[in-house]
This record gives structure tokens, sequence and C-alpha cells, in this order.
């Protein structure tokens, strides 16, 4: 299962930016999809995520700011970045919550990452 990434780069204080990131139509079914993001000298923390069903759920420190949303159709996950700080300055990375066949166990699969700079 491969997940691909792409939309990050470098934008000023107050600009926005659109992650997205494809699942690999091998992957037999999804249940949730996320991002997350690595600041250096810190740990991995979830940013967002979404269910199959919709349901989001958000990092107290990008709430209103950052937007989750799905393509089930396509395998396809996307975060809406708005209103962006320097503090928001990371490498992001997709996560998606999912079985690679039937029968296989539930497990997660992580995309490459992609690095996010807010500067000015």
């Amino acid at each position: 299962v491969q997940l691909v990434e792409s939309g990050g780069g470098l934008v000023q204080p107050g600009g926005s930016l659109r992650l997205s990131c494809a699942a690999s139509r091998s992957i037999f079914s999804i249940n949730a999809m996320g991002w997350y993001r690595q600041a250096p000298g810190k740990q991995r923390e979830l940013v967002a995520g979404i269910t199959s069903g919709g349901t989001t759920n958000y990092a107290d420190s990008v709430k209103g700011r950052l937007t989750i949303s799905r393509d089930n159709a396509k395998n396809t996950v996307y975060l809406q970045m708005d209103s962006l700080k320097p503090e928001d300055t990371a490498v992001y990375y997709c996560n998606v919550l999912g079985k690679r066949a039937p029968g296989w166990p539930t497990q997660d699969y992580w995309g490459q990452g992609t690095q996010v700079t807010v500067s000015s």
C-alpha cells in the first residue's frame, strides 16, 4: 500500500496551503485517515483525523484554521491549511488506518512526509 503526498512548501504567515494524500487502489478498506506532523526536536503529533463516516477531530492548536476532508471514491484525504503560523512549520505525514486485503489485520500506513515551512 502506497500513500502519495503532495502540496507542501514555503508560505508566509497568514497564508494557505492544501495537502493531498492518495492511497493506492490496492488497499482493500479504509477506516480512518489523518494527518500528523513532526517539528524538529519534537514528537510526532496528530493534527487532524477523519473517519469513514466523516467524523472529524482536530488538535486544539489548529482548530478553526485547518480543515480535513476525504474523497472515499479516490481514497484521498486533504488538509486545507489557512491562517498559517510559524509554529505550524513541520513535516506533515499522511496516515491511513485500514486493511490491505480481506482477512488481513487493520493496521497503520504512512506517507513519506511533506515539508511545510511558514516563514516571512
